[in-house]
């Protein structure tokens, strides 16, 4: 297959990408691992999405984001999203495709405030604004006459010219560049060489390498893994978030993932206390329960330490004034299934692995150190987020990302920035790793979990260099494993998958060790 634009992934930034670029008139492929666009994070963005307030000004949204970012962000991301950010969003969100924000008697865009925001400044749509969002691009991007989606695609590998050209011309060649994808095509139990002019990584976070997260299934590092693979360079990758509050059933739970208590439910009030109903926020910071995520983590992790509990808990029903079952419908409707009433009574919450602020290095148009590679939304660094993401920025970084991304892979379409044929005809089709026939979901389960146990014990809210030393050990041990099993086992969205979260878990954990500081969501104990 060859495409002008290949896109992986099908979130925001994908969809906004995909859009930006197809308006162009250029031809774009975009792959998602579903049977539809609803297979990532985006959908699960319950808070809302970061505007501009009567009160705002791009300065205030600086300054909050370099104060939650513990001033490691890069100053340039930064400057680009608080002046560009909003004019943006207007421009897609509000105009373009609109969504049904909020809003007031008056007609006027409700705005609400989470945590680390010094004014109300975040538009929503109740608790589901990124449901809301996907349903409506998801819509413009399906019925796109130049958007080709293919659905049930897992990416393998970048093509790279260093990598899998063949030739000796190409071989002595300086610059190494992005050509497509090797992508398994589920349905059809086979291997696509999907060929590119530009390449966009739009794959999301890694939540699901840690034992409890708030991630979405498919969200196991898999664009870092194969940009890391490609020699791409990746920053940042010990930065990974955690949120404080997510749903807590008990230790019997086998949820593949928790279901997340949104910031916006503290934002409107809702205070954290332990199982004496005492709110203690105010003893580990100032702000209290509107502090940086970081710093509600540790504290809730500390408070359950020091009484000894499994759990603390979430008060909206004496604090929030709004109407519960109408400002966050979706989470009284979950807590309710499991039996907790939240307008009389406290939610159990615990922390959880829930963003990555590290990824593939980028540039304010998205573009990555690997020529004609490029990269946006979560999977991506822009610098934005530095030690720790400020709430609800997630959402327009990927917009905006995605659209600048767009508007520049979209000026470079020409005959002229075209791959030559030459190049592509030196790429090969995939070779069969081997035909054994021994994949066992019980080893592949059992290696998760292994996964999971090691990053989530020892990579985790709070580390130390004997616990990541004992982690590198335990990773890279697995990885020789399953890269000789992979020499010998025919492809499949498992093992794919398996070997993706394997090295993106590798590659937090080396991150991890080399920064000795504790910096926002690295917290180094020693």
């Amino acid at each position: 297959m060859k495409t002008e634009v290949l896109i992986i992934g099908s979130g925001i930034a994908g969809c906004i990408s995909a859009l930006t670029i197809a308006e162009k008139g250029v031809e774009v492929t975009l792959l998602t691992q579903g049977d539809d666009l609803f297979t990532g994070n985006t959908r699960l963005a319950q808070g809302g999405i970061v505007y501009t307030g009567p009160e705002d000004t791009p300065k205030k949204l600086e300054k909050d984001i370099f104060t939650a970012g513990w001033n490691y962000n890069s100053i340039k991301a930064v400057r680009f999203l608080a002046k560009h950010g909003p004019i943006v969003l207007k421009k897609l969100l509000l105009e373009k495709y609109p969504i049904p924000f909020h809003e007031d008697d008056d007609g006027n865009y409700s705005l609400t405030r989470e945590g680390g925001h010094a004014v109300p400044r975040i538009l929503y749509c109740a608790d589901h604004t990124g449901q809301t969002i996907m349903e409506i691009l998801s819509k413009c991007v399906v019925d796109h006459p130049y958007i080709r989606v293919c659905t049930n695609r897992t990416a393998i590998d970048l093509i790279t010219s260093h990598h899998h050209a063949r030739g000796p011309e190409f071989m002595y060649s300086l610059t190494n560049k992005c050509l497509g994808a090797y992508v398994y095509n589920e349905s059809r139990d086979v291997v696509e060489t999907v060929l590119a002019d530009q390449t966009v990584l739009a794959t999301g976070g890694l939540g699901q390498i840690y034992l409890h997260t708030t991630n979405s299934t498919g969200s196991i590092g898999s664009g870092v893994a194969m940009a890391n693979r490609a020699k791409a360079r990746v920053i940042n990758a010990e930065m990974v978030q955690f949120h404080p509050t997510a749903f807590y059933q008990g230790t019997r739970s086998r949820a593949s993932r928790r279901f997340l208590i949104s910031e916006a439910v503290r934002g409107e009030g809702a205070k954290l206390i332990n199982s004496s109903g005492e709110a203690f926020m105010h003893r580990y910071d100032p702000r209290a329960d509107l502090a940086p995520r970081d710093i509600v983590t540790r504290s809730i992790l500390e408070e359950m330490l020091r009484t000894e509990e499994e759990c603390v808990y979430l008060d909206a029903a004496n604090h929030v004034k709004h109407d519960l079952t109408k400002r966050f419908p979706t989470i009284y409707g979950k807590c309710a299934e499991n039996g907790i009433d939240i307008t009389k009574q406290p939610i159990p919450v615990v922390p959880a692995a829930h963003y990555f602020c590290g990824g593939v290095l980028v540039d304010e148009k998205g573009r990555t150190t690997i020529e004609r590679l490029y990269a946006v939304g979560e999977c991506s660094c822009t610098g934005l987020h530095g030690g720790n993401r400020l709430a609800s920025t997630s959402l327009l970084e990927g917009m905006l990302w995605g659209y600048s991304a767009g508007e520049e892979i979209g000026s470079k379409a020409t005959k002229k920035n075209a791959l030559s044929k030459k190049l592509l005809e030196a790429i090969p089709d995939w070779e069969s790793p081997g035909n054994n026939s021994n994949e066992d979901p019980a080893l592949i389960a059992q290696d998760w979990m292994f996964i999971r146990s090691v990053m989530w014990n020892y990579v985790g809210i709070t580390r130390s260099t004997a616990r990541l030393n004992r982690a590198i050990d335990d990773l890279q041990n697995l990885n020789r494993n399953l890269r000789s099993f992979y020499k010998r086992t025919p492809i499949s969205r498992p093992i794919i998958d398996l070997f993706h979260g394997s090295q993106a878990a590798l590659t937090v954990t080396v991150a991890a060790l080399r920064n000795k500081d504790s910096i926002g969501c690295h917290y180094r104990a020693d």
